[in-house]
């Protein structure tokens, strides 16, 4: 089976734009006010795995795009690229600061993930390690949005209900700053 392909002119800026039926490339360059930024360039997992430690750093970034996006409705992916490409920046930051300080912990929790359907309960104990990891190294720490003050946050619970292996001894305890008898 043979793709149709159409080739077209640009009239506003005299690119040219190809067309498939599974691809569109648009070759026009961004305007030269918008930074060019390196992609994060990494896949799900580390994501998911830094993701709070991303959203800890970049809290103001995250907050003047979703502002700029909330002010632009329908039509903020220009008008905000500034925004977006701060937002990248930073959570590149985070991802090799993590690399560089808490590698071997980063590395064992995504790859947890990674291999457990990317369930966070699943992977506790690895997780405990590296919070306790980037919080004496990089001094960020993991806080659910949005948590009851009055209750445990999810990841420091000792038991996780749905996991399909049970957190033994060995395994650590859940980390929380300023207590020293949890960190071990």
């Amino acid at each position: 089976m043979q793709l149709s392909s159409i080739t077209a002119d640009n009239w506003l800026t005299n690119q040219s734009i190809r067309f498939s039926q599974q691809l569109l490339i648009d070759t026009t360059p961004l305007p030269a006010d918008i930074p060019a930024v390196k992609e994060v360039g990494a896949s799900s997992a580390p994501l998911l795995s830094a993701s709070f430690f991303i959203g800890a750093r970049c809290r103001d970034y995250n907050d003047d795009y979703m502002q700029c996006k909330n002010e632009n409705p329908g039509r903020g992916e220009l008008e905000c690229l500034k925004e977006g490409r701060r937002v990248t920046r930073c959570a590149s930051s985070v991802i090799k600061d993590i690399n560089t300080h808490c590698l071997a912990e980063f590395r064992k929790h995504w790859e947890c993930l990674d291999n457990r359907n990317h369930q966070l309960w699943q992977c506790r104990p690895a997780e405990w390690k590296l919070n306790k990891c980037v919080y004496d190294h990089l001094k960020l720490e993991k806080k659910i949005p949005d948590q009851p003050t009055n209750s445990t946050p999810v990841h420091l619970r000792p038991k996780q209900i749905f996991a399909d292996v049970r957190i033994g001894p060995g395994d650590g305890k859940p980390f929380v700053p300023g207590q020293e008898d949890a960190q071990q």
